[in-house]
């Protein structure tokens, strides 16, 4: 494909840059897809070689960085504020997976939808001191549409009507949902005896053949896993939709050094293959989908001085309550999480009788996630080498005894909590790497302190024998970098860096994902979110690349 005769170049080939490549294609657009990662995903022409690659090997993927990036060779820094100096930690900080498909790849699949007031929580709740909550320019009766087209391009799961707190739909679930995972059968019941309301998870993955993809087979190996079988809605379908066509083409192991502009239009990229040389690529148009962290260090190595580019960075402030069991209740069996509950997510009168005692207008959770802990890599680092390693291995309270919950915080968007290029630290290329600033607002703290007794409540009813609770981030904790114990966010769902509304100087974008002032430039992930609100972001990214990447290509 000849670059002068194309239409778009697309950064990122997760969720939101596979959506516009389909959904661009579709319309008759050439497109280029560039991704910094390596290629296991998609093989046309040997479709078989994604099972050797997407093995169930928990050394592979959950200790050797197999999905990317090396934090050797492609760190970032981070620190908790400015007064801590340039950085205080060298390394992994946050990373999602650098291979095709993107994040989609390793997700176990959750696709909630976010809920009416989600979209104008300012109007709805009220402002917080200190953090910069705004309501969307888009509401949910407009997106509707689109999430259930979403839904049914992915492949989503799930029975409409069973949570008391959905927003209206205008139609079923694709398809119905799955099997429960053993412990979700002991801990819902537990859970509506005290009054909570657990109902089976909207999830990405086949409970029946779809879309000539196969049923998920509860191997187990979901979260943080890439599919062997393709029954998981990761990016496959829409990348291969579009290669298909014969109008896309997809550059993996290519990093993008910059976006390129001049008089206000985007003019193309600069990029660096595999033979490390610097090429640029002229196009028509240019999005950016490479993630909440990589879209604003790209913008930032460009030269853009937006001052919002970076700022307003959330993830999910999860609570993590764990109960051990005198039963084994089989944590790895099925897949990552078939049920949640949303209770914390609509504040009750205690909840706003806590919220008053902590000093704030207002609170909320996230929705919960019943799920259980780890596998037998992870199980067998933690109890001392000897004659009773063995034993303990054999018992297994870790990896089979164990049952919990997360609840997936939101996060309110704060100025000062940012992504922005290290002064000093290059990664393996020469370039500043991103650098990640954050602390945590005490409206996430004063919401974990308040549901944490509710869910060990939970757990007791269960017939727990002991409860413990950890956050990610612990704001204070000290010790080494690294551990889950650290004031570095664990959470996955990185949002807010690039913001949209409809005035220029309170965001980056418009409501169409298009820079004010270069409105050839268009972001399609979840860079663009104005909210973290308290479910997770993949449907609601997806949802609007598709209705953005629709109204781009309807544009011309």
């Amino acid at each position: 494909m000849s670059t002068s005769d194309l239409d778009a170049v697309i950064v990122g080939s997760g969720p939101g840059g596979s959506t516009a490549a389909d959904v661009l294609t579709a319309a008759g657009w050439t497109v280029v897809i560039v991704e910094k990662g390596r290629n296991h995903l998609i093989d046309l022409d040997d479709p078989h070689r994604l099972m050797a690659d997407y093995s169930n090997d928990e050394l592979k993927f959950m200790s050797r960085w197999f999905l990317g990036p090396d934090p050797l060779l492609e760190p970032r820094t981070f620190r908790r504020d400015d007064s801590a100096g340039d950085r205080d930690h060298i390394g992994e900080v946050n990373n999602l997976p650098s291979s095709v498909g993107g994040a989609g790849t390793h997700a176990d699949g959750k696709l909630p939808r976010l809920r009416e007031e989600d979209f104008h929580p300012l109007s709805a709740h009220g402002p917080v001191e200190g953090a910069a909550l705004a309501d969307w320019p888009v509401q949910y009766d407009k997106l509707e549409p689109y999430y259930a087209e979403a839904e049914r391009l992915i492949g989503v799961s799930g029975e409409a009507g069973a949570n008391p707190f959905e927003p209206w739909r205008s139609g079923p679930y694709p398809m119905p949902p799955g099997p429960a995972m053993y412990g979700a059968t002991l801990s819902g019941p537990a859970a509506e005896k005290l009054g909570l309301h657990p109902y089976p998870a909207p999830t990405g993955v086949n409970t029946v053949p779809y879309d000539g993809r196969p049923a998920c087979n509860n191997c187990g190996f979901c979260a943080f896993y890439g599919c062997p079988i393709h029954a998981k809605g990761d990016p496959v379908a829409p990348l291969q939709r579009a290669l298909l066509s014969g109008r896309a083409t997809l550059m993996p192991e290519t990093f993008v050094s910059r976006v390129n502009v001049r008089d206000g239009r985007a003019t193309g990229i600069d990029f660096q293959g595999p033979d490390g040389v610097t090429h640029t690529m002229a196009a028509r148009h240019v999005v950016l989908a490479a993630g909440a962290m990589e879209t604003p260090r790209l913008l930032l190595l460009s030269g853009f001085d937006h001052p919002l580019i970076g700022r307003h960075l959330m993830f999910h402030f999860q609570t993590l309550v764990m109960g051990g069991f005198p039963f084994r209740v089989h944590p790895h069996r099925g897949r990552a999480v078939t049920h949640l509950h949303d209770d914390h997510l609509v504040p009750d009168q205690a909840a706003r009788r806590a919220a008053k005692d902590a000093g704030l207008p207002w609170f909320r959770g996230g929705m919960v996630e019943h799920c259980g802990p780890a596998g037998p890599v992870m199980e067998s680092k933690i109890y001392p080498w000897g004659p009773g390693h063995k034993d303990s291995m054999r018992a297994s309270p870790l990896r089979d005894r164990m049952w919990g919950f997360t609840m997936q915080g939101e996060d309110l968007p704060q100025p000062v909590n940012r992504v922005d290029l290290d002064p000093s630290v290059r990664d393996v290329r020469g370039f500043p790497v991103a650098r990640t600033t954050y602390r945590p607002h005490r409206f996430e703290q004063a919401a974990s302190a308040h549901y944490a007794p509710v869910l060990q409540a939970v757990l007791d009813e269960m017939g727990a024998e002991w409860t413990i609770v950890t956050t990610s981030p612990d704001p204070e904790a000290t010790g080494s970098y690294g551990d889950f114990i650290s004031p570095i966010p664990n959470s996955k769902h990185v949002m807010g860096t690039v913001r949209m509304g409809d005035d220029p100087a309170t965001s980056v974008v418009d409501r169409w994902g298009r820079f004010h002032d270069v409105p050839n430039l268009m972001v399609a992930d979840s860079s663009v979110f104005v909210t973290s609100a308290g479910y997770g972001p993949t449907l609601t990214l997806v949802t609007l690349a598709l209705r953005n990447a629709r109204a781009l290509a309807e544009a011309g």
